[in-house]
C-alpha cells in the first residue's frame, strides 16, 4: 500500500486514537514528544545490536519496525504541535532540488 504523507498521518492518528482508548493512555501535553524520544531510543538500541555494539540478537526486521515507530510518533507530534510537515520539508529540504537562478 502506498500512501501520501497526509494519508499516512491520518491513518497513524486514527490508530493512535484506537490504541490510546483500548489501553487507557492519557495523551496530554508533551506526551507525543516524549514518545518520539522513547521510540528513538528503541531505534538506537536496535541499531547498536545490528552493529554488534550491544547485547542481544540483531533483527533487521525489528530495526525497520523501530524506524516506523519513530516516524509514526513524529507524525502524531507534528499534528499535535500544529506543524505542517510537508511545508516544513519543502522549506528545509526540498527547495534544494529546485533549479537555481543562473545555475
Amino acid at each position: 500500500m502506498t500512501l501520501s504523507l497526509q494519508s499516512l498521518s491520518e491513518a497513524v492518528l486514527r490508530i493512535s486514537d484506537i490504541y490510546a482508548a483500548e489501553h487507557g493512555i492519557e495523551r496530554s501535553g508533551d506526551w507525543a514528544l516524549l514518545k518520539v524520544q522513547e521510540e528513538l531510543g528503541e531505534l538506537t538500541a536496535e541499531h547498536l545490536r545490528m552493529s554488534g555494539r550491544a547485547r542481544g540478537a540483531a533483527d533487521a526486521g525489528k530495526l525497520g519496525d523501530e524506524a516506523a515507530d519513530v516516524l509514526g510518533m513524529l507524525l502524531i507530534y507534528c499534528d499535535r504541535a500544529g506543524i505542517d510537515l510537508e511545508a516544513a520539508m519543502q522549506r528545509k529540504w526540498l527547495h534544494w532540488l529546485e533549479p537555481r537562478p543562473g545555475g
